[in-house]
């Protein structure tokens, strides 16, 4: 990783929960611990399944996609998008 872009990428190895995804030492990126994109629902890019009674409930814990360093600029790049919801919602 270039010196000008190491801002992208935190492995927070003390964490209790650390690792929470099955991937390579030194590879968990956890900048983006809690998804900024779970709000975009099916919509999110990731690898999930709705799960529970109805069926209603978001499980992503097979998803590595705010976990990988190569998809911080994903991440940035969906963030109008996680505006546009939250825009709506306060009317």
């Amino acid at each position: 990783m270039p010196e000008t872009e190491r801002y992208k990428f935190f492995s927070h190895t003390a964490c209790e929960f650390y690792p929470c995804h099955d991937m390579p030492e030194g590879e968990l990126n956890c900048l983006f611990c809690f998804c900024p994109l779970y709000c975009l629902g099916s919509e999110c890019g990731g690898n999930f399944r709705y799960v529970g009674e109805r069926g209603d409930i978001k499980d992503c814990s097979a998803c590595t996609v705010p976990h990988r360093r190569e998809n911080y600029d994903y991440i940035m790049a969906q963030f109008e998008r996680v505006k546009a919801i939250v825009s709506e919602q306060r009317g």
